[in-house]
């Protein structure tokens, strides 16, 4: 979900970085001759050229590369699709990332209490299941969206509960709350 002002930044790089996914994704906006470094090591992109461009999938201020020098140029953000996708107003929203930390689930609690959804970037290590027995045990049964690959063609999003989640492949997007029906859509 590139923008016009990526696709610029891109066709005018002097040389690209990114990961697999991520230089695949632009490929086709990249210019005649352009170097193209597969990330290997995250430190070394502090030290990289001005004309330099670092390409990133996902939210580069939610969780991403966004704290590196120069321009963030962000493409659509997964919390902009998902509220989308769910029909749920951004304002309603808190953002929390447990991608690469860890899970906080007082955290979760104390925004549910407040009446609002929790959008969550998990991974992996995320227990889910535990979440949401937490969640249950603190009398906040509530519904439970998992996104992934939101705006690619293998979008997925499966509603369920917290009472019984679904199953969240690996690096997920999550919508903990009291989440409206959507409209026909992709599941």
């Amino acid at each position: 979900m590139l923008t016009e002002e990526a696709i610029e930044a891109i066709a005018r790089a002097g040389a690209v970085y990114g990961s697999k996914r991520a230089i695949d994704l632009a490929r086709e906006h990249l210019p005649p001759g352009c170097p193209v470094t597969l990330i290997e090591d995250y430190k070394e992109l502090r030290e990289l050229p001005e004309s330099a461009v670092v390409l990133s999938t996902g939210d580069p201020m939610l969780g991403g590369l966004g704290y590196l020098e120069g321009p963030v140029i962000p493409g659509i953000s997964s919390l902009a699709v998902a509220c989308a996708r769910l029909k749920i107003s951004q304002l309603k929203v808190v953002p929390l990332t447990f991608h690469g930390r860890a899970l906080d689930p007082d955290a979760v609690a104390w925004e549910l209490r407040r009446g609002k959804c929790v959008f969550l970037l998990i991974d992996e290590e995320i227990d889910l299941p535990a979440l949401c027995r937490y969640l249950e045990d603190q009398g906040l049964s509530r519904g439970l969206a998992v996104l992934s690959d939101l705006g690619y063609l293998q979008e997925r999003i499966v509603l369920g509960g917290t009472k019984q989640p679904p199953e969240a492949p690996g690096l997920s997007c999550l919508m903990i709350g009291d989440l409206p029906r959507r409209q026909a859509g992709k599941d």
